[in-house]
């Protein structure tokens, strides 16, 4: 099973927009993005879709088309962007019942929420705690 990356890269996205506007610019193109990002310009524009519905970045079209923030990078947390991008719980039952005569099959849904609830929590927790202002500090603190 491979990991997802797309909160990464809905982060790297929306922390390159915020520092190419600081830099002066007003919009940033889908192709610079993922210039930076290495990937296809397709899959930023999606990706980048989801976060304007989400209110985290918003568009413009026509001449000087491109992406900017909706809002500040430091009123945006990981959690704002996991919230966006990700739909639905990190981990999920069966499809199928498993079977109710057996008493694990009876027993694990019940075990297992608990267990996956309390992953969710935690994990929403740690997001909640970075902006991407802080993402940008470190990147930037780093290089």
């Amino acid at each position: 099973m491979s990991a997802n990356s797309r909160l990464t890269i809905a982060a790297h996205a929306l922390t390159w927009i915020g520092l190419y506007q600081r830099r002066g610019h007003e919009v940033a193109t889908s192709e610079q993005i993922a210039t930076s990002v290495n990937t296809n310009p397709v899959v930023i524009r999606r990706l980048l879709g989801e976060l304007r519905k989400a209110g985290l970045a918003d568009s413009r079209r026509g001449a000087g088309a491109g992406w900017m923030l909706a809002r500040d990078l430091a009123a945006i947390t990981l959690l704002d962007v996991y919230r966006a991008i990700e739909a639905g719980p990190v981990f999920a039952l069966y499809r199928a019942t498993p079977d109710p005569e057996c008493v694990v099959g009876h027993g694990i849904g019940p075990v297992m929420t608990a267990v996956y609830d309390g992953v969710e929590a935690a994990l929403c927790g740690e997001l909640a705690k970075t902006t991407l202002e802080d993402v940008l500090r470190d990147i930037l603190k780093a290089a």
